[in-house]
């Protein structure tokens, strides 16, 4: 579908003050010893290739021997930062294995390979040129998903931790073919992230930019879809890009959807997740809204992507109350009231905007 494709680049919008006050408050910000800028400074790469010897759009990256060895305990640093706020003594046996580099997208991000020597248990986090909208992506995903999601932000850095699962893509190639049980909750699942998806506008959900969470139960399998790119988090002026229904990516799901799936069956978990969605809101109705209080004035895309997604909006709603949104987070916001309205009757949640729709 031609209205799903991304635009060639995604504008970097720098992270701004309010947005910093709230991350500070909230125990994102924090100093780092390592930057992004440090971590171009490689004199030599490889190409990374996986399993198969295919391209992965990765290249190992290496560091002059005389920047090496601090540039590397500065990194186990920032994991410990990340994974046990700070604790030092989780590095007496932490180092770094490996630094990739990918020249694929938007971001160019470092993954950097922590590896514990007494067991060679190995970890990954990624360090990644801080982009406003992806901070926004990153935090609803923390509170309006199931999912817990660590980062850290220092000036124009970005720390994520990695996020396991099985990549989209592989999974639709090497997993679907189980049994018709667990091809049930795997459809059952993609429903609820399409509608995480779109409540909250995160774009992009094509196979590649999630991962399958797979968890053994006493009866077949669990599956969670996680999302692992918040690039395109209300960036995009199309509907359809919110939808992972609607990209050809994730046709093999769809299929499983359409083949084990009613409509009234779609429509109840669909309600499911808004209404486990509307319960997140209310448990952390203070944060909720003083993310809101920052991301509705603040510009994190272009204002005819703006116009274009208000319109869209409107007419899939049939609510005019679009047409009064001025930014991406207005739009956002507008879209959660209209979508959680129901769950929101008893609560004060949004009011003066609810007041108006």
């Amino acid at each position: 579908m031609q209205g799903n494709k991304p635009s060639k680049k995604k504008l970097f919008y720098p992270i701004g003050k309010p947005l910093f006050e709230y991350l500070s408050a909230h125990s994102r910000k924090t100093d780092l010893p390592v930057h992004y800028e440090d971590m171009l400074r490689y004199d030599a790469s490889t190409e990374l290739l996986n399993q198969e010897g295919e391209n992965t759009y990765w290249e190992t990256v290496y560091y002059p021997e005389h920047e090496r060895q601090d540039l590397f305990d500065n990194l186990t640093k920032i994991y410990s930062l990340l994974k046990a706020d700070g604790d030092q003594q989780i590095l007496e046996h932490l180092t770094v294995a490996r630094v990739d580099y990918c020249t694929f997208g938007n971001t160019k991000p470092f993954r950097i390979r922590i590896i514990n020597r007494l067991n060679d248990n190995y970890d990954h986090f990624y360090l990644k040129k801080a982009d406003a909208s992806r901070v926004y992506g990153l935090e609803l995903e923390y509170l309006l998903s199931p999912n817990s999601v660590r980062y850290l932000v220092d000036g124009d850095t970005l720390i994520e931790e990695h996020i396991a699962g099985i990549p989209g893509d592989d999974f639709m190639s090497g997993n679907l073919n189980v049994n018709n049980f667990n091809k049930i909750r795997i459809a059952k699942e993609f429903i609820k992230f399409n509608e995480r998806c779109f409540v909250r506008l995160l774009g992009d959900m094509r196979a590649y930019n999630y991962v399958i969470d797979i968890t053994p139960d006493i009866e077949g399998n669990q599956y969670r879809i996680r999302a692992i790119d918040f690039d395109q988090q209300s960036y995009e002026g199309w509907k359809s890009f919110y939808l992972p229904q609607y990209f050809k990516e994730n046709n093999p799901i769809i299929f499983l959807g359409i083949n084990h799936m009613t409509a009234e069956t779609v429509r109840q978990y669909q309600l499911e997740e808004r209404s486990l969605i509307a319960g997140r809101v209310k448990g952390s109705i203070k944060q909720v809204n003083e993310l809101f209080d920052v991301m509705t004035k603040d510009e994190i895309s272009k204002s005819n992507k703006v116009v274009r997604l208000r319109e869209e909006l409107a007419y899939h709603h049939k609510n005019d109350v679009f047409h009064r949104c001025k930014n991406m987070g207005e739009l956002v916001l507008t879209n959660i009231v209209l979508l959680l309205q129901k769950d929101f009757k008893q609560s004060t949640v949004f009011k003066e905007l609810r007041d108006n729709l």
